[in-house]
């Protein structure tokens, strides 16, 4: 595959990224479950490593793929990576549209599949250059694509939007081609392009919803054509993917069970996920708080994407790698990491690109009228130098304010939660910027390593110092803070870390007090809610106690097995 086409995959993928939000708060089609956005960003994110080779990359898409569609998009993508070269396109895009419209049950006009018949009509007449008049004719044409939808579909018409799926094809194929062309990062912002067709009306009345949204991957002794009959007379949405090692099938049935044991007749079930509709379908309807900034920070603060619908929060995301898995860190289960990593198999964090920061940036100021970026410490990731860039390139007018938390992992998320949960009972945004000042000042966290070897094995130490410490049942302590993570101390077990943890929390919340305190697990949940939760609450019965997943970009280089405590004192 030319450098050129590989470069612009991955500006594409990361565009739908940094849009996803948006394309959540629109999805009503099929159903109203707001997760459009987030199965395009799991499902893309393998283009994102394709120095692993076209047939890897193509496996890990099958794989990752997601929800309606994520499946759909990933068959596309799966005739698309067969163009070794500009030339070649036109017929990479044609068989990718060819495998989409065939992988769905029943197919509906409206959705991507209506902008990927457009690209492909465009491409049998047009040789594909990479020149800006080309980008800009071909963008057009998926333009009208898009705003075609909801004379398609009347369930769209009637809400007053377009459909996100065709909407985030949209995004990528804008930066795809500008890429080709050299101009990525040109790109207008999707709420001027399409404005006026990006909010639900309020006359709109959502559909409850009961079931699931399941996504299943079969050994490949099930056949298509066998999975494809059986599927549509107990499920909706059907879109099946065979490969060569597996079948990838989503649906969406009442009774997931039944579908389990359908699916156990045909082959073995390697990977299975579902979604309760109905849950998806009342976080829909809980959109649009009123808050007096909003507040964006950053996945590696433990803050997932259930809290962050919650306050109204943006969330920025690292990727996590490991084995055939990769994918933005809070849309990882993190069960599935922790296993492969006592396994043995090497886990591994990278940040968003600028582009892809900037991207992000460029989203929320276009959603917001203004944004409180609480930023991970400067000492663990070059966020805050991006965002200042940014920021000084394309905020006249100041409405992106930026502060250097110093902080990750609990502390961050801790610090980010107080803020947007003040943002969201004040009409003063100024108020919240201090308020977060003052909190940042006032959070502490301390995190209790329960094995020095995969710290080691991610370069935080040597192996000579991870085998020594191993060897005499050392566990250290150690903190975050704005000049990186700091020893705070060593201890032998639990009981000694639990004493550590009290002992420091007693400093600044007196026993009695109210501090809001956030615990953090990996692969420990039952230790933390049963041995050190309660201890906790028995000498603190006034405090808010959160327990939440320690944030991947942390839990990877600390490993299984460790847990933390973050708190602010009252």
């Amino acid at each position: 595959m030319d450098r050129i086409i590989a470069q612009a995959l991955v500006i594409g993928a990361e565009r739908v990224s940094a849009w996803a939000d948006l394309l959540d708060s629109i999805n009503i089609f099929p159903v109203a479950d707001g997760d459009t956005g987030r199965n395009l960003k799991i499902s893309l994110a393998p283009l994102r490593g394709l120095a692993a080779g076209r047939e890897k990359t193509i496996h890990r898409l099958l794989i990752n793929a997601r929800g309606n569609s994520g499946n759909i998009a990933a068959r596309f993508f799966s005739g698309l990576l067969t163009a070794g070269s500009l030339e070649t396109m036109p017929e990479a895009i044609t068989l990718g549209r060819e495998r989409a419209w065939t992988a769905v049950h029943d197919p509906k006009p409206g959705t991507m599949l209506t902008l990927f018949d457009a690209l492909a009509e465009f491409m049998e007449t047009s040789a594909v250059e990479p020149s800006e008049r080309f980008a800009s004719r071909v963008v057009s044409r998926l333009e009208d694509a898009v705003r075609s939808t909801p004379d398609l579909l009347p369930k769209l018409k009637e809400a007053g939007v377009v459909d996100s799926g065709a909407l985030g094809m949209f995004i990528f194929f804008e930066g795809f081609f500008n890429a080709l062309a050299g101009t990525a990062g040109r790109q207008r912002p999707v709420t001027a392009v399409f404005n006026g067709m990006l909010s639900i009306s309020p006359s709109y009345e959502i559909e409850d919803e009961n079931g699931y949204c399941l996504d299943i991957t079969l050994d490949g002794r099930a056949g298509r054509e066998n999975v494809l009959y059986k599927l549509s007379r107990i499920g909706e949405s059907v879109v099946v993917i065979p490969g060569e090692e597996y079948v990838k099938v989503h649906l969406h049935a009442g009774d997931a069970e039944k579908v389990r044991r359908s699916m156990a007749s045909m082959a073995g079930i390697v990977r299975w996920s579902d979604d309760d509709l109905a849950e998806q379908v009342h976080e829909f309807k809980r959109q649009g708080m009123r808050q007096a900034i909003h507040i964006m920070t950053d996945a590696a603060g433990s803050i997932t994407r259930d809290d962050s619908r919650t306050y109204g929060m943006t969330l920025l995301d690292s990727y996590v790698t490991v084995g055939d898995l990769s994918a933005p860190e809070t849309y990882m289960l993190p069960h599935d990491v922790y296993a492969l990593m006592r396994k043995g198999v090497k886990a591994t964090t990278s940040q968003a690109s600028e582009f892809e920061r900037g991207e992000l940036y460029r989203s929320v100021t276009s959603r917001h009228e203004r944004v409180l970026y609480l930023c991970v410490g400067s000492a663990f990731t070059g966020n805050y130098d991006a965002a200042c860039r940014w920021k000084m390139e394309n905020d006249p007018t100041g409405r992106f304010i930026i502060l250097d938390t110093g902080a990750a992992s609990g502390r961050l998320g801790s610090i980010a939660l107080a803020a947007a949960a003040y943002s969201n009972k004040t009409d003063d945004p100024d108020a919240v910027v201090e308020f977060a000042k003052k909190t940042i000042e006032r959070c502490s966290e301390y995190l209790f390593i329960d094995s020095l070897k995969y710290l080691a094995a991610g370069g935080r130490l040597s192996k000579t110092q991870a085998l020594f410490g191993n060897m005499l049942g050392m566990k250290p302590v150690v903190t975050p803070t704005a000049d990186g993570v700091k020893k705070a101390g060593v201890v032998k077990n639990l009981d000694e870390q639990l004493a550590f943890a009290l002992e420091r929390l007693a400093s600044p919340a007196a026993p009695g007090s109210r501090p809001f305190i956030m615990l953090q697990f990996t692969d420990n949940r039952s230790l933390v809610e049963d041995a050190i939760l309660p201890e906790i609450a028995k000498r603190y019965p006034g405090a808010e106690i959160k327990i939440q997943p320690l944030s991947l970009t942390t839990g990877v280089h600390a490993g299984p097995g460790t847990w933390s405590i973050a708190f602010i004192p009252e």
